[in-house]
Formats: structure tokens, sequence, C-alpha cells
């Protein structure tokens, strides 16, 4: 095995680990912050918070990862991550709970934070060439959403199992989240092991004034306005959000809201394979947009099923189409910046998304706290990425990837 095959390995073992973590992690955050006795406006707070440190240590990491060292940014990601577990789990006091939200990695959504994400497709997109880049973001996405559905299957049953053995709901859910300290010690173990094959091949000159970016600001600055209001969209739907609802509409145990999650990120994960395909026939931006589109009517459908059954299906239908256009997204945005503003680029795009994620679960958490309103964000966030995939659309219809160019010549 190539030095380069080795390391397209390791990333993608730590793409695994880490969304494990992440989807055990945000099947239980909002339950265990709840019997921590904190109200909904604590925990919207909480969440926010989150999500905006995420994108103020993401963006320093992702943009000077070029620069400083891939590997070495990625371990102190890991370091990260393991200090937010840890303090989750050690203390119910709100204000280091709020520090460690702030300045920890964790994850609410069971999607990615932090700044692996960026730094990751930057050494993929480099490692591959690009005639095979979308597929391998594709095997990438469906390896995450494989491994989300993992952890929320393995915590659900595992939170299930210790309380019928009489362990009180806040101490299993404590064990989650040394669980998660512990991926974090994982993750850092397996960084160790990356060659400098995965750094920049030229090192980013100090001069540029926009986070590491230089042709491409003009393309990256307009994606990532649009990029902030699909996230802030989906923010008002963060899996955590979604377990509780469905805990509190329809009585799901863990166990029960393990395996609807499970399902869903298997069927979110698959889609980034046919994402792939269809992208080859109509391309990246078309594949984004026309297969987004039906997945948010979906969404909004959710809160108006009467049954859990009903609610769990139209669900999965949504996740099963809802997740094409991440990997076609990630690959899109690498396509079209210069390589050498990979890195910087996929994480001021990351940051973006993560900005518009922390405004909205404040909102959400007062929603919430009122079952008759709790249903309201499903609908908010299906009609915003509606919006978002208008604009889309619009206005980078005419910007094409090279290999669609070169496929059209």
């Amino acid at each position: 095995m190539t030095v380069g095959a080795a390391d397209v390995w390791l990333l993608f073992t730590t793409r695994t680990a880490r969304l494990f973590a992440y989807g055990a992690l945000s099947l239980i955050l909002v339950l265990y912050l709840r019997d921590l006795g904190l109200g909904g406006e604590a925990i919207g707070l909480l969440l926010a918070m989150t999500l905006a440190g995420d994108t103020v240590l993401s963006l320093w990491i992702t943009t000077v990862a070029d620069r400083i060292g891939r590997k070495r940014m990625l371990l102190v990601g890991a370091a990260l991550m393991v200090l937010g577990g840890v303090v989750f789990a050690l203390t119910g006091n709100f204000v280091a709970l709020f520090l460690a939200a702030t300045i920890g990695v964790l994850s609410p959504s069971g999607n990615e934070v932090g700044p692996f994400l960026a730094i990751e497709q930057a050494a993929l997109a480099q490692l591959v060439a690009d005639e095979e880049r979308t597929r391998v973001f594709a095997w990438y996405q469906l390896a995450g959403a494989l491994a989300t559905a993992a952890g929320a299957l393995a915590c659900g049953e595992l939170v299930q199992a210790l309380q019928v053995h009489a362990v009180e709901p806040l101490e299993s859910y404590r064990a989650v989240l040394f669980a998660y300290a512990g991926i974090g010690v994982l993750l850092a173990a397996v960084f160790f092991r990356l060659s400098p094959a995965v750094e920049a091949r030229e090192t980013p000159p100090a001069r540029r004034a926009f986070f590491g970016l230089h042709r491409s600001r003009g393309v990256v600055l307009r994606l990532s306005i649009l990029f902030a209001l699909d996230a802030f969209a989906g923010a008002f739907v963060l899996q955590s959000l979604m377990a509780s609802w469905f805990h509190d509409r329809f009585g799901a145990d863990p166990a029960v809201l393990g395996r609807i999650f499970s399902v869903a990120n298997v069927l979110a994960g698959f889609s980034g394979l046919a994402a792939a395909a269809i992208a080859r026939r109509i391309g990246l931006l078309r594949t984004m947009v026309f297969t987004h589109v039906p997945s948010n009517v979906l969404l909004i459908l959710v809160p108006f099923m009467p049954t859990l059954t009903l609610a769990a299906a139209v669900l999965w239908l949504r996740f099963a189409i809802s997740q094409m256009d991440v990997p076609t997204r990630q690959s899109y945005t690498a396509a079209v910046v210069s390589p050498d503003e990979r890195a910087a680029a996929a994480g001021v795009a990351n940051v973006a998304r993560t900005s518009g994620q922390a405004l909205a679960p404040a909102v959400q958490g007062l929603l919430a706290a009122n079952l008759i309103l709790a249903g309201v964000p499903f609908i908010v966030a299906g009609g915003l990425k509606l919006v978002y995939d208008g604009l889309l659309f619009w206005k980078f219809r005419a910007i094409q990837p090279p290999e669609e160019v070169n496929r059209v010549a």
C-alpha cells in the first residue's frame, strides 16, 4: 500500500470513529442537560455555544493548517474533543458547561463540527485524482453516516440496558460522555500516524489577507453565505432536538430513538453514493439542488404525522435523499478553488455553516418548551432550505467544475 493510500484509509478511520461518537452524543445530549435540571432556554444557549465555539476555533485552525501543519491542527482538534466530553461528564455547573461548550468540540447534531472535516477533505482532494474526488467524498460521507447510525443505535441500546439494570438515567448519559472523550483520545492516536503526504504541497504565503484565500475569495464568500442559510435552517432540526421531540411527542424511549436515527443515518449515507452517480450525469450543482427540494418538503410534513410510525417513516424518506447534496457540495467547493486554497475554502465554508447553526438552537429551545409549538421548527427549517436551494441554483448555475467543463468539451 502506498503512503497516500494508507493516509486515505487513516482519514476514513478517523471519520468513522468521530461520527460514531457524534451519533451517540447527539442522541442523549438534550436529555442529559434536562436531567441536570436545565430549562429549554439554558439548553438552547449551551447548544448555540457548542456551535459558536466550534466556529471560532475551526476558523483559526483550518485557515492556518496549511502553514502550521494539517496533522498538527488535527491533533489540536482531538484534544478539544476530549476536553468537551470530560467536562460535560464531570460537572453540572452551568458556567463550566458554558465554557466547555465554547472551547471544546461537541456535536449536538450528529454531524461534523470542529476543524476535522475541512482539513481531512483538503488532504483527500490532494491524495486522489480530480475524476475520483466526488466518488471518494461520497464514500467518505457514507462512512460517516453509517458510523453516526451505529453510534446512535449503540448509545440507545447501552442507555436503555443501563437503565433497566437500575442505573439512574443521568449516570447512563454520563457513561456516553466518557466514551465520547475516549474516542477523542483514539482520534489523536490515529492522527499521529498520518504521513507528510497529507500536508499542503504549497505553503500559502502569509500576505493573503482573507483567511488563506486569494483567487477564489469571491466564489467562496458567496457560497459560504448560502451555506450559512442552509445550516441555520438545519439547526432548527438538530438530531438531538429531533430526538427530544420524538421523546416528548410520542413517548419514544432511548432504544426506540436509537433505532429511528440509526436507520435515518444509514439511509442518508447510502444516498451519498447515489449522488455521485447522479452527478456524473447532470452535474454537481444540479444534483445538490434537485435532490434537496423534495427532502425539504418531506421535512415540513414530519410534525403533521399523527403516529410515531408515520413520523419516523416520513423522516426516513427525507433522510434517504436529504444528504445527496453533502458530497456534491464538498466536491463542488474543492473543484472551483485553487488547490492551495482547498483547506482554507473548506474551512471558511464549514465555519459559515457552523455560524448559521449557532444562531438557531436558542430560538428552537424556546419553541421546544411548548409542546404545541414544538413542531414549528420542522416547518421553518424546510421553508428556509427551499429558499437556499433556489438561491444556490440561481447564483451558481454558470460556474462549472473543471471536470464537467472538460466532459462537455
